[in-house]
């Protein structure tokens, strides 16, 4: 989950055109941004697990922020990008309230220990689950806790070597949730929580790509913003309560660079169309959940705070599942 720069948006983690190996059943890390070796069950690195992201911001740097169309891969380049350089700010900023080891759907909080949106923790045992948009793979590293078998992928290499950082024993894979290099049926489970799906120009690509590495039966869980948050403005206060743009605007919200190039990308999509999209892509929507906002949460999150989230939704969490 990632805090994003949109108005009323937390940012996920967005799909990259990235070249992918074959789908013969081996789960293999890609080989971008640095060479990264596979070595049994664990990821090494040429480099140091922590080092300086590429392509560093001119100090003093401020992007435009527009509203214009953005292709996939404008998109994907973008926000490849801006993960690799903010990763480690994003990590020191809410890292706490992640947690090393926890599985949270959202800035309300919602944890997977109570809501069971993957069913019952004890049913987690021995199931194949992969993450999308895993950052520093906390959900996966609560997965495995259960006794899951997790595969944390993440189109970021700088979150993912924050999750070497922390630690776990289960595969960190860098690749593109638009095109999954696993075989088909690979996995009984998949989730996302705030990753991938806000962040592409065609979402119906990672829905139908997850619908495919599922097995029969399996079952999708992601959360996103609750696309009404994108009629409000990214404010914690009573300014942020107020409608200042139309909800039905599909432009996407755009960060760019003095030349006009991305540096940032993020995708509106209506609750209707999030519903058609999960439709047209083969799966079933069997829930829809709006997380309330708890009374022991009293932090601000981006545009998320205790005074907005007790009047309108900040969430959405669609769960669904493969016939």
């Amino acid at each position: 989950m990632r805090e994003g720069g949109h108005p009323g948006q937390t940012a996920a983690y967005p799909a990259q055109e990235c070249p992918t190996g074959p789908r013969d059943g081996a789960v293999r890390p890609l080989l971008r941004p640095t060479a990264v070796r596979w070595i049994g069950r664990k990821i090494t690195t040429r480099e140091p697990i922590i080092q300086e992201p590429e392509r560093p911001e001119p100090e003093g740097f401020e992007p435009e922020a527009t509203r214009r169309d953005a292709g996939v891969a404008e998109s994907s380049r973008a926000n490849r990008g801006w993960w690799d350089r903010n990763a480690d700010e994003y990590q020191v900023e809410h890292g706490t309230f992640l947690g090393d080891d926890r599985f949270v759907w959202g800035p309300e909080g919602l944890d997977e220990v109570e809501a069971e949106l993957l069913g019952p923790p004890e049913d987690l045992k021995g199931k194949d689950v992969l993450e999308i948009g895993a950052g520093a793979a906390q959900c996966a590293r609560w997965l495995a806790a259960q006794g899951a078998r997790p595969v944390a992928l993440d189109l970021s290499h700088r979150q993912l070597q924050h999750a070497l950082r922390i630690g776990g024993s289960f595969p960190l894979v860098c690749a593109d949730a638009g095109a999954l290099p696993f075989a088909d049926g690979s996995f009984d489970l998949a989730c996302s929580a705030y990753g991938a799906l806000p962040f592409v120009a065609d979402p119906r690509l990672v829905l139908r790509e997850v619908r495919r590495v599922l097995r029969p039966g399996g079952r999708f869980v992601f959360s996103v913003t609750h696309p009404i948050r994108w009629a409000f403005p990214d404010e914690p206060g009573p300014e942020g309560l107020s409608v200042s743009a139309s909800y039905f605007d599909r432009t996407p919200y755009v960060e760019q660079d003095e030349e006009g190039r991305a540096v940032y990308v993020e995708h509106h999509r209506t609750l209707g169309d999030r519903v058609r999209d999960i439709v047209a892509s083969g799966l079933r929507l069997v829930d829809l959940v709006e997380p309330e906002w708890p009374a022991w949460n009293s932090s601000e999150w981006g545009g998320w705070s205790p005074l907005r989230g007790g009047l309108i939704q900040g969430t959405a969490i669609f769960v669904c599942e493969r016939d």
